[in-house]
C-alpha cells in the first residue's frame, strides 16, 4: 500500500527514463536478489579469476599491457618541488613559490618527528616579521625579503601566507583554510643601518630554517644573538675607511700623493662631523650636508694656496672634493631601489629613489653653499682640471681595488668577504679602463658593462656561498660611481652655467643608472642560465606582473 499512496510525479521518475516512444529494456530474470546498476549489459562477459571484483580505478587490460599509464599524467611524471638544503639556494626556491597562486603552492615538507599539534601560529608570524626587518633594514631588496619571510612561514608548516614588503612596513597573513578567518600582522621599520655582516648571519639562519635545521626556539635565540652582536669594524676604523676611499677616489681622477692625502683627511673630518650629527638627533639630509662640506673646503684651500706649496702644477682642487664625493654617494640605496622597479616592487622603488634624491640634494646643499663661498673669496676653479687622468694605469686599478676594499669596510662586510669584493671592484675598473680609455666607448657603455660583469660575479659567488649578492656587489661598484660628473654639475651651477649644469647632472644620473641597471641584469644573466649542483634545470622563477605583463 505504501507504494501504491506515492504520488506520480517528476520527482519519483529516474533520470534514466527513456523517451516516450523508446521501449524499456527487458530485465533478465533473477533470483530476486539486488542488482547493481553498473552490472554489463547483456552479451558482454566480465573477466574471469581474481581480477572480476577489481576496483573501479583499475586501469583496462590493453592500457596496461602498453605500459600506459592515466591518461592525465604527464608522460615524464608529475614534478615535484623539493625544498631540501643542498639543492639550490633557499633565494630561487622561494622565489619560485612565492609568485605562485595559494591554491599551486606545495605542502609544506616538515620533519618526520614533528608533533602532530600545529605550528605556534602567532610566534612564527612574529619570527618571520623579525628577520623581515632585519633583511629590510640592512638594505636587501624587497623580493629576497619577501621570498625569506615566506620561506620561513612555509619551513614552520604554514603554508597559506602572503607576505607583503614595502619601503617600511612589513606585513603577513596566515589563512588556516579557505573556512577559516585569516590572521594578519605587521611591523615597521623604524631604524636602518648598514651592516653586511648581520645581514649574511640572518641569510645564514633563514638557510637553517628553510632546510628544517633550526626550531623554532633555537631561531628566536639565534635571532636574538644577531641583534645584540656588534659591529665587526669599531667608528675610527670606519673613519680611516672613509679617508682611504676618498683618497683612492681622487687618483682615480687625476690627483697625485698630495690631493690624496687632502682628500683623506677632510673625508675623515666629514665623517666625524656627520658622526656629530647623527647623536645629536639631526636627520640624515642634514648629515649628508654636514659631511660634504669639509670636502668642498679643503678643495678651496687648495685652490686658494696651491701656489705656495711644493707641486703646485700637479694639486687639483676638483680632485679633492671629487673624492670626497665618492664617499658620500648613496650607491647602495641606488642599486636597491632600481632592483625592486625592475622585479615589480614599484611602491618600494619609488620610496628608495626618493630616499636617493633627499640624500643627494644634502650633499648638493652642502657642497654648493661652501663652494659659493670660496668663488667669493676668489677661488677659481677650472671645470677641465679633473679631466686630465692618471697616465698610470697600475697604480688606478691599485686605487680603484683600495676603493672597493674601503667600501666593503665602510658597509661593514666580514673579513672573508673583503678580498673577494676588491677583486670584483678591480675587475670592474679593468673593464671600464679598457672599454672607456683604450677603446674610446661611450662612459655610460662602458659602465653598464663593467656593472654588468660586477652583478655576474657576485651572484657566482653568492650563490656559491649561499649568502647576500649585497656583499659581493655594492662595495665593487665604488670606482663606477658618478662622482666627477656629480662635482661638474653643481661647480657649473655655483657659475652660473645653468645649461653645463644640467647636461652634467643629467650625465651622472645616466651613469647611476647604468650602474644599477647593469648589476641588476647580471644577477638575472646568473638566475637564467646557469645550472645549479644538483639540479637537472636552472633555477626558474615566474616574472613579475605586477601590473602588465606578457
Amino acid at each position: 500500500m505504501a507504494d501504491e499512496e506515492k504520488p506520480d510525479s517528476d520527482e519519483s521518475r529516474s533520470e534514466f527514463t527513456p523517451p516516450v516512444g523508446v521501449p524499456m529494456p527487458s530485465v533478465p530474470e533473477s533470483d530476486g536478489s539486488t542488482t547493481s546498476e553498473f552490472a554489463a549489459p547483456t552479451g558482454v562477459e566480465l573477466p574471469a579469476g581474481p581480477e572480476a571484483e577489481g576496483s573501479a580505478f583499475t586501469a583496462p587490460a590493453s592500457s596496461a599491457a602498453h605500459g600506459v599509464g592515466n591518461a592525465f599524467t604527464p608522460p615524464d611524471g608529475i614534478p615535484v618541488i623539493r625544498l631540501t638544503k643542498g639543492v639550490v639556494p633557499w633565494q630561487d626556491r622561494m622565489r619560485e613559490l612565492v609568485r605562485m597562486p595559494v591554491t599551486e603552492r606545495p605542502v609544506p615538507e616538515l620533519p618526520a618527528d614533528k608533533p602532530e599539534a600545529g605550528p605556534p601560529v602567532p610566534r612564527v608570524l612574529d619570527l618571520t616579521l623579525r628577520i623581515g626587518e632585519l633583511l629590510l633594514a640592512g638594505g636587501e631588496g624587497a623580493e629576497d625579503v619577501e621570498a625569506a619571510m615566506f620561506g620561513v612561514a612555509h619551513a614552520y608548516g604554514l603554508a597559506r601566507v602572503e607576505p607583503t614588503v614595502t619601503f617600511t612596513l612589513l606585513g603577513i597573513s596566515y589563512q588556516p583554510s579557505l573556512v577559516d578567518a585569516p590572521v594578519g600582522a605587521s611591523r615597521t621599520v623604524r631604524r636602518r643601518g648598514t651592516d653586511y655582516t648581520r645581514l649574511a648571519a640572518v641569510f645564514q639562519l633563514v638557510d637553517d630554517i628553510t632546510a628544517h635545521e633550526a626550531t623554532l626556539e633555537e631561531s628566536y635565540g639565534r635571532l636574538a644573538a644577531i641583534r645584540r652582536n656588534r659591529h665587526p669594524y669599531s667608528g675610527w676604523v670606519l673613519t680611516g675607511a672613509a679617508g682611504l676611499l676618498a683618497g683612492s677616489a681622487s687618483i682615480l681622477v687625476g690627483g697625485g700623493p698630495l690631493i690624496f692625502l687632502a682628500a683623506a683627511l677632510a673625508a675623515m673630518l666629514g665623517d666625524r662631523l656627520a658622526w656629530l650629527c647623527a647623536g645629536r638627533g639631526l636627520p640624515e639630509f642634514y648629515q649628508f650636508a654636514a659631511a660634504a662640506m669639509p670636502a668642498a673646503a679643503m678643495g678651496i684651500v687648495v685652490n686658494l694656496y696651491a701656489d705656495h706649496l711644493p707641486g703646485a702644477a700637479d694639486l687639483q682642487a676638483s680632485a679633492v672634493i671629487t673624492g670626497g664625493l665618492f664617499t658620500l654617494l648613496p650607491g647602495r640605496a641606488l642599486v636597491a631601489g632600481v632592483q625592486d622597479g625592475l622585479t615589480g616592487f614599484y611602491i618600494t622603488a619609488s620610496a628608495r629613489l626618493l630616499e636617493v634624491m633627499y640624500l643627494v640634494v644634502g650633499i648638493v646643499f652642502g657642497v654648493t653653499i661652501v663652494l659659493y663661498a670660496g668663488v667669493r673669496l676668489g677661488a677659481d676653479f677650472d671645470p677641465e682640471q679633473a679631466l686630465r687622468a692618471y697616465d698610470h694605469p697600475w697604480v688606478q686599478l691599485l686605487s680603484a681595488m683600495s676603493l672597493t676594499l674601503a667600501f666593503a669596510v665602510l658597509l661593514q662586510c666580514e673579513r672573508g668577504v673583503l678580498l673577494l669584493a676588491t677583486l670584483n671592484g678591480g675587475v670592474a675598473w679593468t673593464v671600464y679602463g679598457v672599454l672607456h680609455q683604450q677603446l674610446g666607448a661611450n662612459p655610460v657603455v662602458a659602465t653598464a658593462a663593467a656593472a654588468g660583469l660586477v652583478g655576474l660575479f657576485g651572484q657566482l659567488m653568492a650563490r656559491y656561498r649561499y649568502a647576500s649578492v649585497l656583499p659581493y656587489v655594492t662595495a665593487a661598484i665604488g670606482p663606477l660611481l658618478p662622482g666627477s660628473a656629480t662635482y661638474f654639475g653643481l661647480l657649473a651651477f655655483t657659475q652660473n652655467h645653468t645649461a653645463e649644469g644640467f647636461t652634467s647632472l643629467t650625465k651622472a644620473a645616466a651613469l647611476a643608472l647604468a650602474v644599477a641597471i647593469g648589476v641588476n641584469l647580471g644577477g638575472e644573466i646568473a638566475r637564467m642560465f646557469l645550472k645549479t649542483p644538483g639540479s637537472a634545470d636552472p633555477a626558474r622563477r615566474r616574472a613579475a606582473k605586477r601590473t602588465r605583463g606578457f
